[in-house]
Parts: C-alpha cells; structure tokens; sequence
C-alpha cells in the first residue's frame, strides 16, 4: 500500500516556551484506575509549559456529550466527565494540545452542547502537524496512518475518519454507541490474544512526510513500541511509550523537549 501525504499543519510555540512533553496512548478508562492516577499525577505536577496529547489518551470515545452538559463535582462525575475537568484545570495553567488517535478519534465531535475543546480550553491539532521549537522543526503524528501494511485497519480509518459515518453515528442514543464500543473492544482484545503481529510505521513513508515537514524528526505513538530508530540522512523517528500502570511491570514515559534536545522521563 502506498502512501500520500495529508496535509501538515503547522504550529509555532511562543517565545516563553521553555519545555514542551510528549505523551500518548494511555488508553484511560474507568476499569483501569491506576492509569487515571498517573495522569492525574503527571498533569498536576509537570513543570513543562505544554503538553502535546498525540492520541489514544481515552480507550475509546463515544462522542462530546459523554460528558455531559457541564462539570459536576469529581466524585459525582462519570470517567469522562472526571477526565475532562482534569484537561480544563491543567489547560488553566499550561498549554493543552490533543490529536486524535485510532481509538478517540471523535474527541471535539458532538452533536449537541459544547465540543470536549471548548469545554476544556485545549486546542486540536491536525495528524500530521509540524512543531517549531527551540530553533528546530519536529513532525508529530499519532502514527496509525503511516502502518501502511495493516491493510484491514487502514481500509477501517478511512470509513471511520469520514464526516458521513460520524455523524451517522454520533446520531445515534448514547448508549447504543457505548455499547458499539464495547463490542469494538472486544474484538480488539481477541485479536491481541490471539497474537496477531501488527504493522509497524513504514520506513519510506515516514521519510516521504519528515520531506514534505521539511523536518528531520517524527515523534508519534501508537505502537506501543517506545524506541528511537535512525530513517538515514540524519532523520529519524522517536516513538512514544504507552501506559499501563497496573502492568506487572508499569509503565509511564514522559517525553520532554527543551533546548538540549529530547529526554525520555519514566514516571513509574
């Protein structure tokens, strides 16, 4: 399967900008609280002065009106709603930017009350955008639509990604939609145990997009196989932890950027 390449957007960080982090893939959800924990922790506690969500912070997303109209107090809350006042309260003091991943792509979709952004005070980024920084350009991207080679998953994007289907399903009660994703991620869960191997990032494509960005690193997630690899020519692509801290062995990375260059920080 060939790649082209989207449109990239681009974003340049205000001169106050000292450290930005780089997170994704926590896959929040209520069943899994020890995550939720950690997050809370990290986004009440990080002295960056912003923070990029490059997807898949939530295990699935239904819509905006998951929700709710408004915030009530945390311990009344559902998840969502819990996760949401947290993303508000951090964006109070730090810049907030979300992409979308494979599993909340609908983040900032509904079609009544207000959008999860504005509710939150956080800022949508396009897949791919173009971060300048501290005198450098970094390509960042969740990095589902550069595995070329899960041919299934990426036929499923297209549908899923177009406005038609979203707002056929966006229509529909809430609770069919929850119950949609639950049968979605069961099926995820069958496929992981049956040890299935999944596609990787495509080397050529990832070059072809640091090309168009004009940009020489490509920092994304989605793989869950946090790594620096070297694409040649003094490219490369910087991959992102995901986090379970519940694992036998938790995990939480944190990748920072500041003037010396990229760090890659383990909460846990």
């Amino acid at each position: 399967m060939t790649a082209t390449v989207p449109p990239i957007a681009e974003l340049n960080a205000p001169p106050s900008w000292r450290t930005v982090d780089f997170i994704s893939d926590l896959h929040l959800q209520a069943a899994e609280p020890a995550t939720f924990q950690a997050w809370q922790h990290y986004m009440e506690s990080t002295p960056a002065d912003a923070v990029f969500i490059l997807g898949d912070l939530f295990e699935v997303w239904v819509g905006d009106d998951a929700v709710g109209a408004d915030l009530p107090p945390a311990p009344q809350a559902c998840f969502e709603a819990r996760c949401a006042r947290l993303l508000g309260q951090t964006a109070g003091r730090l810049d907030v930017f979300f992409m979308h991943g494979n599993r909340d792509f609908l983040v900032g979709q509904t079609l009544v009350g207000e959008s999860l952004m504005d509710l939150c005070h956080i800022t949508l980024l396009g897949d791919p955008t173009v971060l300048a920084f501290a005198g450098q350009r970094w390509l960042l991207s969740h990095g589902d639509a550069l595995c070329l080679d899960d041919v299934d998953y990426m036929q499923f994007r297209q549908q899923v990604r177009s406005s038609a289907w979203q707002q056929a399903f966006l229509a529909k009660p809430l609770p069919e939609r929850q119950a949609i994703a639950r049968g979605l991620r069961q099926q995820s869960e069958a496929r992981k145990k049956s040890g299935v191997s999944y596609a990787d990032v495509d080397t050529p494509a990832a070059r072809q997009w640091l090309a168009a960005a004009k940009a020489r690193t490509l920092i994304h997630g989605h793989t869950h196989k946090p790594a620096e690899h070297d694409l040649g020519d003094g490219c490369s692509r910087v991959v992102l932890s995901d986090w379970d801290a519940g694992a036998p062995v938790p995990r939480a990375d944190v990748l920072r950027l500041s003037a010396s260059g990229l760090q890659r920080i383990a909460l846990l």
